[in-house]
């Protein structure tokens, strides 16, 4: 998808969509390109509970920037 961007001046969301949805892999993997309109609260905290439920996994590379939260494991017996 860089490639593909490659050169391009982002002017509108459209653009940006038509760019990336014509992105596709050697083996023809495609991209398929959705926008989400809705707005979303900034500064919103997250509940005591989900910190305490929830691990956040931060990733090696860009750990500022990416991340995942994954639930944790609970006392789960196997029958």
């Amino acid at each position: 998808m860089t490639r593909a961007a490659q050169g391009v001046i982002f002017t509108s969301l459209e653009v940006a969509q038509e760019v990336y949805n014509q992105t596709q892999t050697k083996t023809g993997l495609q991209v398929i390109v959705d926008t989400l309109e809705k707005v979303y609260e900034t500064g919103r905290k997250a509940i005591e509970s989900f910190k305490e439920d929830m691990q956040i996994v931060f990733d090696n590379l860009l750990p500022q920037w990416n991340y995942t939260v994954v639930p944790k494991m609970q006392n789960v017996s196997i029958i």
